[in-house]
């Protein structure tokens, strides 16, 4: 694991919570080498990461790599996958980041076996990521022993049907986005309404996690957890709010199992 260079085909958010994630524990790999269009991101990176090798609109090297992270839009991938091809190495092992493009498509693209992937979630920059994995049938044991080696450092990687990965990109890759706008705005009122940050900060955490437990281990229905707290002060507003969940999401996984 020591010895394990890195390739990441994409600088964006998912390269810097993964490469967050394992600074933060101390297990940066040895080489790292990041491609990437936009000079913006590269920089960016290298600032937070002075260790990191970077190549402006050229894959070889990062795809040259002993693990090779794809962290490109679905979009875009036909463009990069034979640039890819001609530079990966006979042992690569080759980590999509993407819903939507299947392990068959990537192997007949790539010309390999040896490929996993992966739906990331944004917790892993603090090692509490929940990072749902599909492999190859052709992936050795060994291979998904090392890339679930990495993948423990940022949290839980359990290994899933392939199918079931675009139900995981709604839940756990974009589930924050439905929560931390609400959470940043009570953590903004709470404060004016006199506590400390750090106050808010404790109380905050520990009330989340226990909704969840409260949610996941009370062995109550759904309508007697909501029922345990009487006052609902955005009550009014819930079934526009359910409304949303069902009109957006629904419409979104459509469109990656498309």
């Amino acid at each position: 694991m020591a010895h394990t260079s890195i390739g990441f085909i994409g600088g964006g958010r998912v390269t810097r919570i993964m490469l967050g994630g394992w600074q933060r524990q101390g297990h940066l790999p040895e080489r790292i080498v990041v491609s990437d269009p936009n000079v913006e991101n590269l920089a960016k990176l290298q600032a937070d990461f002075p260790s990191i090798e970077t190549a402006l609109n050229d894959n070889r090297a990062a795809a040259a790599q002993d693990i090779v992270f794809i962290g490109l839009h679905p979009p875009a991938f036909a463009g990069a996958l034979d640039e890819i091809k001609a530079s990966l190495k006979p042992t690569a092992l080759v980590v999509s980041l993407a819903p939507k493009v299947s392990i068959a498509k990537l192997s007949a693209a790539l010309g390999t076996d040896k490929i996993a992937r992966l739906i990331p979630n944004a917790p892993s920059i603090v090692n509490a990521g929940y990072n749902p994995v599909a492999f190859a049938a052709g992936l050795s044991a060994a291979g998904r022993a090392v890339l679930c080696e990495w993948l423990s450092i940022l949290g839980d990687s359990p290994e899933v049907d392939e199918a079931k990965l675009e139900a995981y990109a709604i839940l756990t890759a974009m589930g924050p986005t439905y929560l931390w706008f609400q959470l940043y705005e009570l953590q903004a009122v709470s404060e004016a309404f006199g506590l400390t940050p750090q106050e808010v900060s404790i109380g905050l955490e520990a009330m989340v996690k226990g909704t969840v437990q409260t949610m996941t281990t009370a062995q109550l229905s759904s309508a007697d957890v909501m029922d345990l707290i009487p006052v609902k002060p955005l009550g009014e507003d819930e079934a526009a709010i359910k409304g949303f969940y069902h009109t957006r999401l629904e419409a979104l996984y459509a469109k990656l199992k498309s």
